[in-house]
């Protein structure tokens, strides 16, 4: 169980994201059974904390949308299964977070949206390539170009969760999941993930700059998908 918690909105600031990132290096080190992710309070996660992320200098800034970059990457390339929990609100980042879950349950409360676009933040690139990898296309320019904001109830139907149940249930009910999808084999599971996202590991690596150690990341984990996809290459 991982727990986004830092109230009242459970934003995204330099600290939370290199605690984040440090997260998935641990459990990356020792891989659980699977991992339900989850926030706090009315708020999955508001994303980026708008009080301190435009104050930054430049310099400051190019490091934060790299830890953006890599703790979206480590999420939605995570070897085992990663359930959302989404418990209230998840905006802009927040709602990226959220659907780096390979299944992703969502309670009748909150309002969800991408609303980078209104508030002058680009999207970081491996958000926007995970938004293309799981949101259909017209749904995608509702949500990056209107930065319309939905409900729960139209959010699911727009398939952005795939699963609704009322709010005292959202947790127990993804570790139901969690479980479920934990007790299929490790290794096929894992490279079934490969394959399903290997489209998405090439946008990503297609969108950073060589240095990036999320490039470096989805370089290692997009040659591992080749390999799958075909035995014979090198």
């Amino acid at each position: 169980m991982v727990t986004i918690d830092r109230p009242p909105a459970n934003a995204l600031d330099p600290a939370l994201l290199h605690a984040g990132a440090d997260v998935i290096d641990e459990l990356r080190a020792d891989p659980p059974g699977a991992v339900v992710l989850t926030g706090t309070g009315a708020f999955f996660s508001g994303g980026a904390d708008l009080r301190v992320v435009p104050d930054l200098p430049p310099e400051e800034q190019a490091d934060l949308t790299r830890v953006f970059n890599v703790m979206f990457a480590g999420w939605y390339h995570f070897p085992r299964p990663v359930v959302t929990a989404v418990n209230g609100h998840a905006v802009a980042g927040g709602l990226v977070l959220a659907l780096c879950g390979d299944y992703r349950i969502v309670g009748r409360s909150g309002r969800f949206g991408l609303t980078e676009v209104k508030v002058g933040i680009p999207f970081p690139s491996v958000a926007m390539a995970i938004v293309q990898g799981e949101v259909t296309p017209p749904v995608l320019r509702r949500l990056v170009l209107r930065a319309e904001l939905f409900d729960a109830a139209t959010a699911h139907a727009l398939d952005l969760f795939d699963e609704q149940v009322d709010d005292d249930r959202v947790l127990d009910r993804a570790i139901a999941v969690a479980r479920d999808l934990a007790s299929h084999p490790k290794g096929t599971y894992e490279l079934v993930k490969l394959r399903l996202r290997a489209g998405a590991l090439e946008r990503g690596r297609g969108q950073f700059g060589g240095a990036d150690a999320a490039a470096r990341a989805i370089g290692e984990a997009s040659t591992a998908a080749k390999k799958v996809l075909d035995p014979g290459s090198e």
